[in-house]
């Protein structure tokens, strides 16, 4: 059997990508941990054939076969978004490295858009506290300090993430890392983010109404993101 040890995907628009040496180091730190030492050069050797013209999302992947890359047209992007939160047990098997989970975390996000025509699902620990979603990573805003999951839950390192926590240092913006349950989130702007989307803010949780969210930031955050981009 063929098994998905890890991924890692990044979003290249008309040329140019966020945040790709951290995307490389994530992946080939992650293969090195499953006994793959080849992944750095595997990666270099790969990007010419990702091309510079267009929207891709090209994932790179270790398998029981060996180090692969798939080029792939880059789905339409999302703004808006409705977030369902995941009730029952914690499908992954290894939440610090993207891979082995994603065909179980893509099944639950079918039964949450079924269900609530959710976008997204959001994960939680044993006692409650929100991590991430099944693609996504989360931030929220308290007052004027953008916050994050305590980083020693069990999560994914994301890259957008770290870009974002980036962005606040150099502007100045507090950041701090704060136990929250979905509950509470659904007082606060609630962000998720990935290498796809960006940066998109919650519009609505299960079944409940859409927050047209009018003083959100989003858009601005989105822009500081965007222009992080650099040429392949």
């Amino acid at each position: 059997m063929n098994a998905l040890l890890v991924a890692d995907s990044f979003l290249i628009a008309a040329g140019k990508v966020r945040g790709l040496e951290l995307h490389r180091e994530r992946f080939t730190a992650s293969c090195a941990a499953a006994g793959f030492d080849g992944a750095g050069e595997f990666w270099d050797g790969s990007l010419s054939r990702i091309p510079t013209f267009g929207r891709w999302f090209p994932r790179f992947e270790l398998s029981s076969d060996g180090p692969a890359l798939q080029v792939r047209p880059a789905p339409s992007t999302g703004g808006r978004i409705r977030v369902a939160i995941h009730t029952g047990p914690d499908p992954r098997t290894t939440p610090l490295v993207k891979g082995p989970d994603l065909e179980a975390l893509a099944a639950l996000k079918q039964q949450a858009f079924a269900s609530y025509s959710a976008d997204e699902l959001l994960l939680v620990d044993t006692d409650g506290v929100a991590l991430e979603a099944a693609y996504s990573a989360l931030a929220w805003w308290e007052d004027d300090t953008l916050c994050f999951p305590p980083s020693d839950r069990p999560f994914l390192p994301s890259v957008t993430a770290r870009l974002v926590r980036q962005l606040a240092s150099t502007q100045g913006v507090p950041t701090a890392e704060r136990a929250r349950t979905a509950d509470e989130l659904a007082s606060y702007e609630t962000w998720l983010l990935n290498a796809l989307h960006g940066i998109r803010p919650i519009h609505a949780w299960n079944h409940g109404p859409i927050d047209p969210l009018p003083a959100s930031t989003a858009t601005t955050w989105q822009s500081h993101l965007a222009a992080l981009a650099r040429s392949l």
